[in-house]
């Protein structure tokens, strides 16, 4: 019968519950026989050590008695009856023999190292027992357990326990043959020497066992069970879009193992890439989750296939015209760091041979100064080597993959990536194999250096951290219309959408891994982190994340004079805020030679015609090489709504009075009867055009009388009364000409601009139009004879949505192409 080799570490069995569940996993039907090799309960080992350490100046009595009070307590909740009371008898004589240790250690005032490997190996030996009787007393399979000492003969050496292999496997059949249980629960860590004598095979040594056992029993496959779903592609620490590895080579699995990924250690890999046996690696607390695989044959996936950093590094540089040509000098340098005992992590050479430079633990950076220097002192005194530099602080960040070889563009990638985030290499170092890439970096970039190496062949590349300012009226319908499209944007535009922030005016809702679309309204109300642009800026620009863009739909003008900066440092903006549109012409051309400095995109359709596509046509047609003369409209859905239902039956008062408790108008009307907001309109209009015309050239008629100015809102539509007459006398003389009142904004090619009251003929194209819509006329050379006409809603929060959410889709749907969206040289 074939075997599979399961193995539990002490998390996966630190309480009742948590033997359970390894009971459950391990006593599923399965084909082949079982093997389970265990650790101690979680902080037992630590526990028997401690009391190693203290016996030989304090009684062990009362530290035995709590580890036995916690073990029995452990015993009592899975098992009872005769098979508890046997447990519970074999702890007490096991305590017996460590109480008699700990009185020979008191006498000797030393502790033995064989004490210390007996002594440290019985939590695991209470594990193997209990979790035996607990798949037992399921009934699902029959168990039982064998200590490793019976059978596992090793030996020391440089690089760690040396198996006998032949002895090792001719005791374990022999022990296998008197118990035909299906689960073999195994004890790992412990083992023995030829001579008889307790060891172990260090910290951490229960995967070794697992990886011996499986070569021994020539198992169709190893899994060790532990407390993540897998190897991890970086560290979930640093990387929140951190994923698991499904699959990987042993090459691959040694090279993420060496550079701190949680991956079984090289060395106890070794018996199962000898043997040829799969290693998988799943999470005991989710079962049903496939982890990751690793074995000799790889997947075919081209690229990375995790990212580590190892913190806390120094870089020494050897460098010296002497250098040059000298054979030996290499030889020289590791033959002195090998004797004083330092491992080097990284080397890197110029083929100049001016400098040679290794990575080596901060910690031996001094010592590895002193014992180069002593062995080119005859060099250094001559000047034919300038001098040993140390760099501490650094860190170093390794991409591995077997899928990287003979694949152009790799390094590119990685060393873009890290460009792209503000970090410096200083040195670089890969294989012939091209299996690793290693570069050393100041070690307070680390974090940032993870983030982009992971961003750059992990994500997306059209992954969108979004942030939105001004959850209001049209913010929320912009985010409700977002939650509603996201699967289908995200499928036709290839793009990853991450809602990471949320700014109101005085509270911000943040989060790493994205506010869920459909709830936001919830995370706003929860926020209670006071909002400052600064800090969401930082948040919503990851490192990690390739494209940010930041959605303002508020109408402050603090928050518009940031564009720029954002801009700057490659951050979209979209905007249905007015202010930056229509600023003055010298700010306005400083913006957008930030944009083009940061390769941002300035998208603002909203901000005329709410929803309609104005800005769009004037920028198609201007790009198509058409030549615009003029454009003029009804460009304020509050104007259009006013002038609409006004028709002499009630004062014009009343009805901007109406008009305001409906929420046609901005709370003080003036906003909205002063036409300011269709001069800026017409600002932004005429850039469009190519002109470079000011908020000042545009001549507007205010409906609003200077003296009303100090008033408050209310006070201001009571005392508007006062304009009816002349309101009227106005509509009536058009009416009697058969026309009627509109108000109107125009641009012309020459930079005429103007926005004022006219009476227009029945006729006309504005005069026939909805309550709220916005018309506009575009006279072209195309369209010169028959004018182009833009007409639909121009005003309500779901339309003007509809115009940021159609500037979001263009931004969508043109990351990556080399245009310039914003229209502009």
């Amino acid at each position: 019968m074939s075997w599979i080799v399961h193995k539990f570490g002490g998390t996966s069995l630190a309480g009742p519950e948590e033997f359970r569940r390894v009971a459950r996993i391990v006593a599923a039907p399965d084909t082949r026989r079982r093997a389970v090799v265990v650790s101690a309960p979680a902080g037992v080992t630590d526990r028997l050590l401690a009391l190693l350490d203290l016996a030989a100046e304090t009684p062990l009595p009362t530290r035995l008695a709590a580890l036995r009070a916690d073990l029995v307590a452990l015993i009592d909740a899975l098992v009872d009856g005769e098979v508890r009371d046997r447990l519970v008898a074999e702890l007490d004589g096991d305590l017996e023999t460590i109480r008699a240790i700990g009185a020979s250690t008191a006498l000797l005032r030393a502790v033995p190292a064989e004490a210390w490997a007996l002594v440290s190996g019985f939590g695991e030996f209470w594990s193997a027992r209990l979790l035996a009787a607990v798949v037992s007393k399921g009934g699902e399979a029959s168990a039982d357990w064998l200590d490793a000492r019976r059978f596992l003969v090793v030996g020391s050496a440089e690089l760690g326990p040396v198996v006998d292999w032949t002895t090792s496997r001719e005791r374990l059949q022999a022990q296998l043959a008197d118990s035909p249980a299906e689960v073999v629960v195994v004890t790992g860590y412990v083992a023995r020497t030829a001579a008889g004598s307790p060891t172990t095979l260090g910290r951490n040594g229960s995967d070794h066992s697992a990886s011996i056992m499986g070569a021994l029993l020539g198992a169709d496959e190893v899994v060790i069970w532990t407390d993540v779903d897998g190897v991890l592609s970086g560290d979930p620490r640093i990387e929140t879009e951190a994923a698991v590895v499904p699959r990987l080579t042993y090459d691959e699995a040694m090279e993420l193992a060496y550079f701190g990924a949680r991956v079984i250690h090289p060395a106890t890999m070794a018996p199962l890439v000898s043997a040829g046996i799969p290693l998988s690696i799943r999470n005991t607390f989710a079962p049903e989750r496939p982890g990751t695989r690793i074995e000799a044959e790889s997947d075919g996936s081209h690229g990375a296939k995790g990212i580590t950093v190892i913190d806390r590094m120094a870089l020494i540089n050897l460098q010296g015209a002497g250098l040059i040509g000298v054979p030996g000098t290499a030889a020289r340098l590791f033959e002195a760091l090998r004797q004083a005992g330092i491992s080097v992590v990284v080397i890197s050479q110029g083929s100049s041979e001016h400098s040679i430079c290794v990575a080596v633990r901060s910690t031996v950076a001094d010592q590895a100064r002193t014992v180069i220097e002593d062995a080119f002192a005859r060099e250094l005194e001559r000047g034919q080597i300038q001098g040993v530099e140390v760099q501490d602080d650094c860190a170093i960040v390794a991409v591995v993959g077997d899928g990287m070889r003979g694949t152009p563009g790799v390094a590119a990638r990685l060393f873009g990536a890290l460009g792209r985030a503000g970090v410096n290499v200083r040195a670089i170092a890969q294989g012939a194999s091209e299996r690793n890439i290693s570069a050393v970096i100041d070690g307070a970039d680390s974090a940032r250096a993870l983030r982009a190496a992971h961003s750059a062949f992990y994500l997306s590349p059209r992954t969108i951290s979004v942030g939105l300012i001004g959850p209001g009226q049209v913010g929320g319908q912009f985010l409700d219309q977002l939650a509603e499209g996201l699967e289908w944007i995200s499928a036709d535009n290839h793009v990853d959408v991450r809602l990471r922030g949320i700014a109101r005016s005085r509270r911000m809702a943040l989060s790493e891994s994205g506010i869920d679309l459909v709830r936001w309204r919830d995370a706003v109300a929860a926020a209670d982190e006071p909002s400052d642009l600064d800090a969401f800026i930082d948040h919503i620009r990851a490192d990690h994340l390739p494209h940010t863009v930041v959605i303002d739909c508020s109408a402050s003008p603090d928050t518009a004079e940031r564009y720029g900066d954002w801009m700057a440092e490659g951050i979209h903006v979209i905007a249905a805020n007015k202010v930056a549109g229509s600023a003055s012409i010298e700010r306005f051309r400083e913006m957008h030679r930030r944009r083009r400095k940061g390769g941002a995109r300035f998208l603002q359709e909203s901000t005329v015609g709410a929803g309609l596509p104005i800005l769009t046509t004037l920028r198609d047609l201007r790009t198509t090489g058409d030549r615009i003369s003029k454009v003029e409209g009804i460009l304020s859905g509050t104007l259009a709504y006013l002038f609409n239902v006004y028709d002499g039956s009630r004062p014009f008062s009343a009805v901007v009075a109406e008009a305001r408790a409906k929420g046609f108008t901005e709370p003080d009307p003036r906003d909205d009867l002063s036409g300011m907001d269709v001069a800026r309109k017409l600002v932004i209009v005429a850039r469009e055009m190519g002109l470079d015309l000011e908020l000042s050239d545009v001549e507007v008629e205010s409906l609003v009388p200077p003296r009303f100015d100090g008033l408050d809102a209310d006070a201001f539509v009571e005392a508007f009364a006062e304009c009816d007459a002349a309101m009227e006398e106005r509509r009536a003389t058009a009416a009697a000409e058969g026309r009627v009142l509109r108000y109107v904004g125009s641009v012309t090619t020459d930079g005429r601009a103007a926005a004022r009251i006219e009476a227009l003929s029945s006729d006309h194209p504005f005069a026939s139009i909805d309550l709220t819509d916005n018309v506009i006329r575009i006279a072209s050379a195309r369209y010169s004879e028959n004018a182009l006409i833009v007409r639909g809603p121009g005003a309500g929060p779901a339309v003007t949505a509809g115009g940021v959410f159609a500037d979001f889709l263009r931004l969508c749907t043109g990351l990556g192409a080399d245009t310039d969206p914003g229209g502009l040289n």
